[in-house]
């Protein structure tokens, strides 16, 4: 029976995901054209201007889309064989894997420090290639069965971590502003769900292109050398069409800045930094507390939740083992879902404001950490699952259009690493006291769905 629970939950969230992308597709077919009632010239001008503007559009996703998955895509191969090949395949005590996935969190913190005001100094371009190079150096690290190399690969990982979900981000939102365009909110917030779902297709491909890989050369290593094959394409792709881009480097010129000011007959201004602007603006400090509760019991539930499935399916009286691969495309199935609902509720003729979109997604993952942790059942567990992942389909581009409208460009890649650090601090802390045993693993969940309820408590608060 439990294998007909993973196929036909599988099965629907396909069927779900077909009604979703065909209603989307039809509902963009069959909008009307603008009334033409209108001035000839002035509806000439008015379309030429569109078509422009969708033309400038159109190159800059064809840009950054393909790195993006590139990138994304190597992160996912490797993925799901981190613990596998340290546990198995080095066969490291629990101890030291468990210590080595707490330094890549505790690099990732310190790392958030500087290296965002690294990428708006020197250009994010320049940290995206950095990315590359870093990341592939980590994976090489994992052909060494040497401990102190294992640690630096992590260490890397850590930093690439941080860079990843900051800087690339921080590139698109700044080459996008260079666009102008007249109604820019849901463009952008179009194409933040658009990178969100065809990521969520890459981490399904890349799942099952990484199980493959380790099957014809019997080895957990080959994942990782299929990452430093994409990381490259990625770092040539951006080499030769991205342009660079920076924040505020005024500080480098505070000769000339004085000048200005006193041309304008005003006393110069210290220039703000990027912590000084978060503590200030309430909306961006929310934001800061949501990715760190929401994001934080992401990386715990990605810790936490086979160990629950396999209670459940033991309780259950259920045969053999659980189908991890199917799985792992159930819950990226369920995170696409979540990304196209996004993208048609942003699309429609009324569109939901993403402020109350994130309240609603905080409020529904509040209540699929809670169950779980008082609900033995194998279904209701894997569909409070699936539930989860559906609202990470949600949140992330629902937190990437609310950062790229409340932060500014000039310190956007500072602020974006700095709103990490508490994030890495809560997943060290919270798995620093990770134990043995069905009673932690409910309090974590228990803990999570409180924090998150908090999150949104103050998101209904401040935000909406």
């Amino acid at each position: 029976m439990d294998l007909d629970l993973y196929k036909s939950t599988f099965a629907g969230l396909v069927i779900f995901n077909a009604v979703v992308l065909f209603r989307s597709w039809r509902s963009k077919s069959s909008t009307p054209p603008s009334s033409p009632i209108k001035d000839k010239a002035d509806s000439v001008e008015h379309r030429g201007r569109e078509n422009d503007d969708e033309e400038r559009v159109s190159r800059l996703k064809w840009k950054f889309v393909p790195v993006y998955l590139l990138v994304n895509g190597a992160d996912w191969l490797q993925g799901p064989y981190i613990y596998p090949i340290y546990k198995d395949e080095k066969a490291l005590p629990e101890t030291t894997v468990a210590l080595l996935f707490m330094i890549g969190f505790l690099s990732g913190g310190i790392s958030a420090s500087f290296a965002g005001s690294f990428a708006d100094r020197f250009g994010r371009k320049a940290a995206c290639l950095a990315y590359c190079v870093i990341y592939s150096l980590s994976c090489l690290t994992l052909l060494s069965d040497r401990l102190p190399v294992l640690f630096l690969g992590r260490v890397f990982g850590g930093i690439c971590g941080t860079l990843l979900y900051s800087v690339y981000e921080s590139w698109l939102v700044a080459e996008f502003n260079k666009l102008m365009l007249d109604e820019p909110g849901s463009i952008l917030s179009g194409i933040f769900s658009l990178n969100t779902t065809l990521n969520s297709v890459v981490a399904i491909l890349a799942g099952v292109l990484a199980e493959w890989m380790v099957r014809v050369t019997g080895t957990a290593k080959a994942p990782f050398i299929g990452a430093i094959v994409c990381l490259t394409l990625a770092f040539m792709t951006i080499a030769r069409t991205w342009s660079e881009n920076y924040g505020d480097r005024s500080d480098e010129f505070p000769e000339s800045t004085n000048l200005l000011a006193a041309e304008d007959g005003k006393e110069a201004l210290p220039k703000e930094s990027a912590v000084q602007m978060i503590f200030k603006d309430k909306s961006i400090l929310t934001l800061a507390l949501t990715s760190c509760f929401f994001e934080g019991s992401l990386f715990l539930f990605i810790f936490f939740k086979f160990p629950a499935l396999k209670l459940c399916h033991e309780l259950s009286g259920a045969p053999g083992n659980l189908p991890f691969g199917l799985i792992f495309a159930i819950l990226m199935c369920s995170m696409m879902l979540g990304s196209m609902l996004y993208n048609n509720l942003s699309a429609s003729s009324s569109p939901l404001p993403t402020k109350q979109t994130l309240l609603y997604t905080l409020a529904a993952a509040s209540a699929c950490f809670f169950l779980p942790a008082y609900v033995r059942d194998e279904r209701i567990t894997l569909w409070c699952f699936c539930i989860f992942e559906v609202c990470c389909g949600l949140y992330y581009p629902a937190m990437s259009s609310l950062k790229g409208n409340l932060i500014d460009d000039g310190a956007r890649a500072s602020v974006y690493t700095i709103l990490r650090i508490p994030l890495n601090a809560f997943v060290v802390l919270a798995l620093s006291t990770t134990r043995e045993g069905e009673s932690h693993r409910n309090m974590i969940f228990v803990m999570c769905s409180a924090l998150i309820a908090c999150a949104g408590a103050v998101v209904h608060r401040v935000l909406a």
